[in-house]
């Protein structure tokens, strides 16, 4: 169920590109957990003469990073040779389901092949990996989800579609599982893993007389086609489950369309994104992958205003709070978030609330209280609301 650290580790791995009429931004975050286990895929333009299609994907790796870094390295690959490539054609019914096959074939071979390593194979490495991801044709967007990290469309600036997370208790899941001779005990296979779809995690696919699909844990994606909407999409996020564990799919999408109408970089929109989960509590890694579209927010002056309002408050309201001190000294960070968590904050970011602006808050609070005595940043404290 894994370990914490005394304190988070929030440095960021992020990236950015674009290409094919999108770009992407991408961050993830150790956080709390003592391993950083999550890895990810940003692909534009592949290979096989799929010049114009695009791969994106986040893993979420368990009990080690071992799978889920190979399939980052490793599974378009094995979904390319799964669909022989120019099977993946031009958009027709018959190319569309040809691309489903492809990706399902190539999870099950993915998997089957990383058994074969030693390490898996002797069980010296029992880990395993979610896979959630998008597959982006001229015409398509292909949703695949394998686990619980999890896709969201937002489209006409709402929640168009999202994937679904792959539980145990879920009645398909659960039969599943109690045909192969196990159980789902405090929403967990066998009492012990959190997921009942995932690469790797050998211990669960050994029942003899069982298909690679039908085992306590299976290797299979769903995968969800939908035809793209020029005007009407505006982006796709793909995160793992530290990230849903602290916002939902509206409270994301929400964040995030806020964020692109004050910001054009999304490097920066996921680390927001990422800090801001951190802020809301969240203990696991953290990875998102955000994939704009054409029809995505732009920066507008109006947003710009309202975060400069937003942000100029802020610093009146710390500056006021560290100004009230008496006998008892200046308050210490913890207790001007608190104070301005009870108040009502206009113009908070939608989706992110004052979580968001923890970071502004803080750097705003070390500016004006230069002789603070050293107390950690924001990110060291326990939740202070």
């Amino acid at each position: 169920m894994g370990a914490f650290l005394d304190k988070p580790k929030t440095e960021k791995h992020s990236a950015h590109g674009e290409g094919n009429d999108l770009r992407y931004g991408l961050s993830s975050m150790q956080g709390w957990r003592v391993e950083m286990e999550d890895a990810h895929t940003a692909v534009v333009g592949l290979p096989h003469g799929l010049t114009d299609w695009s791969f994106f994907a986040v893993y979420d790796g368990h009990a080690g990073s071992r799978v889920a870094n190979y399939c980052s390295g490793h599974l378009l690959e094995h979904i390319l040779s799964g669909g022989g490539g120019a099977d993946f054609g031009s958009g027709s019914a018959a190319a569309v389901e040809g691309v489903k096959d492809g990706i399902r074939s190539g999870f099950l071979k993915i998997d089957e092949y990383m058994r074969s390593f030693s390490d898996l194979r002797q069980g010296l490495d029992r880990s395993g990996s979610t896979a959630v991801g998008v597959l982006l044709s001229p015409t398509h967007l292909y949703f695949i989800n394998c686990g619980d990290s999890r896709a969201v469309l937002c489209r006409g600036g709402r929640v168009g579609f999202s994937t679904q997370d792959h539980k145990p208790c879920n009645p398909r899941e659960k039969e599943r599982i109690q045909n192969a001779g196990g159980s789902v005990m405090i929403q967990r296979v066998n009492g012990s893993l959190a997921v009942s779809r995932a690469l790797g995690d050998y211990d669960y696919k050994c029942v003899d007389g069982k298909g690679p699909t039908e085992q306590l844990v299976s290797p299979e994606p769903e995968v969800c086609v939908m035809e793209r909407a020029a005007e009407g999409d505006e982006f796709v996020v793909l995160a793992c489950d530290g990230i849903w564990d602290v916002m939902t799919n509206e409270e994301l999408c929400e964040f995030v369309r806020s964020r692109l109408q004050v910001c054009e970089d999304l490097e920066k929109v996921c680390n927001a994104v990422v800090d801001t989960c951190l802020h809301k509590g969240s203990r696991d890694n953290m990875s998102v992958v955000l994939v704009s579209l054409p029809g995505a927010p732009k920066v507008t002056e109006e947003a710009l205003k309202k975060e400069e309002d937003l942000d100029k408050y802020l610093e009146s309201r710390v500056e006021e709070l560290l100004g009230r001190f008496g006998d008892e000294g200046v308050p210490d960070l913890v207790s001007v978030l608190r104070s301005i968590a009870t108040e009502t904050v206009p113009n908070l970011p939608p989706g992110g609330g004052l979580a968001s602006k923890r970071s502004v808050i803080e750097a705003m609070y070390n500016r004006l209280n230069p002789h603070r005595e050293e107390e950690g940043s924001a990110g060291d404290l326990e939740d202070p609301w």
